[in-house]
């Protein structure tokens, strides 16, 4: 027995049917109006910080008439109880607002997320579809929906919807989360990661950069990613390409390769120096300029070394000369998050809502000023340059995206229905 008289067996049993329960995939999809009023930050945010779920990827997609109206049947079919009138209000609103217009596609974002019951925990954060009788009195903010979505009645007519708009949408069951799954997984082979659906004036002014967000915002469930999104917004650029990526050793040796020059360049003097006074203070004897030169061509650019070590080990989860050769190109064990943003001098308004490298210097109401906690543990990387951008791009993969495949592989685990 417990302290509350309760039998301990119980307590033995409930970890054992919880931990045979089996894990599911559901998503969250961000819709057009979402993306398009800078609201994806706020809505990650929710999500991350507030369900019990891994998030297993991210892809913005930009859908054809045949995905929408395959969508939108999926939803038209929900025989849940209660459900009926919401289904095909989502239906019909998938129909008019997710489709192609006047030629162009439209953005959606698709969020995958891992765990138990995922459809139920996904649901309560997102919340239910405004009822007709809701006033604003009793709208709290609560839910993703409280928050961002609309409707609008007309006041001739009470029960007649003037405007509505979910801000989000997922699935209340199992079933259609896997039927909705299987569509993207399809999908998802046929598209690349960047999305193109937009015709610039003058498209040699437009630019895109790389933003990465890195591991230190994904060690617990936080809001940190999304608000940095949430951040990045004010720049007006459009997101384009998105994904969760695991770099491999060797991705992030080629990545930050510039980078460990530049630390012995700088770091080699710098503590060649202080090794001198150290020395000088603990034996008291004076030495020489060559004798400081010496140390920092020997401890300093050791030392230099062993900060980039770090920095791959931050960035990987796996420290150079301690991964065995044959692990170099396995994703690691720690995630970020990869965002391509574009839009004019996309590549100077990103690094100015960043802010410099380190936090302590940086301004107030920069990221690393708010969220950074030291140079190497500084957040979020940005492309500095359109040859940084080639470059990065092409080592991290940024017009690919595994999402398709980990959703294949799951739904391999799940019965057709």
């Amino acid at each position: 027995m417990d302290k509350k008289g309760v039998p301990l067996y119980y307590y033995k049993n409930s970890r054992e049917k919880y931990s045979k329960m089996q894990e599911t995939y559901s998503y969250v999809m961000a819709t057009p109006y979402t993306i398009a009023k800078s609201r994806t930050g706020g809505v990650i945010s929710r999500l991350l910080s507030q369900v019990d779920l891994e998030f297993v990827g991210a892809q913005m997609i930009a859908p054809d008439e045949d995905f929408v109206r395959e969508y939108a049947d999926s939803l038209r079919k929900q025989s849940q109880e209660n459900l009926n009138s919401g289904a095909k209000l989502l239906s019909d609103y998938v129909l008019e607002n997710l489709a192609p217009s006047e030629g162009r596609k439209h953005r959606i974002l698709i969020l995958i997320f891992k765990g138990i019951d995922p459809c139920k925990k996904l649901s309560d954060i997102c919340g239910p579809l405004f009822p007709e009788n809701r006033n604003i009195e009793s709208i709290s903010g609560e839910t993703i929906r409280d928050t961002y979505a609309d409707l609008i009645l007309s006041p001739k007519a009470p029960k007649k919807i003037v405007y509505f708009e979910p801000a989000v949408l997922t699935p209340r069951g199992q079933n259609l989360a896997d039927e909705n799954l299987r569509q993207f997984a399809r999908f998802l082979k046929t598209c690349g990661n960047l999305v193109e659906n937009i015709q610039y004036p003058d498209p040699s002014k437009i630019e895109k950069t790389l933003v990465i967000i890195k591991p230190d915002n994904w060690q617990y469930a936080s809001s940190k990613p999304g608000t940095i999104i949430d951040m990045f917004s004010r720049t007006g650029l459009r997101i384009v390409g998105i994904k969760v990526h695991r770099f491999t050793q060797k991705e992030a040796l080629e990545f930050y390769g510039p980078v460990e020059i530049n630390l012995k360049e700088k770091l080699g003097p710098v503590f060649g120096q202080k090794a001198r006074e150290v020395l000088e203070k603990e034996f008291r004897l004076p030495l020489s300029k060559e004798i400081e030169k010496t140390l920092s061509d020997s401890f300093g650019t050791e030392y230099a070394r062993e900060q980039f070590r770090m920095i791959i080990e931050f960035m990987s989860g796996r420290k150079p000369g301690i991964c065995l050769p044959e692990e170099e190109d396995k994703p690691g064990n720690v995630k970020c998050m990869i965002i391509i943003y574009e839009g004019e001098n996309a590549i100077k308004k990103i690094r100015d809502v960043l802010g410099p490298t380190d936090p302590l210097k940086a301004p107030g109401g920069t990221i690393r000023r708010e969220v950074g906690s030291n140079v190497m543990v500084n957040t979020a990387h940005a492309s500095d340059s359109n040859e940084s951008y080639e470059r990065e791009s092409r080592i991290v993969k940024v017009n690919e995206n595994t999402l398709g495949s980990s959703l294949a592989e799951y739904l391999k685990t799940r019965p057709n229905v």
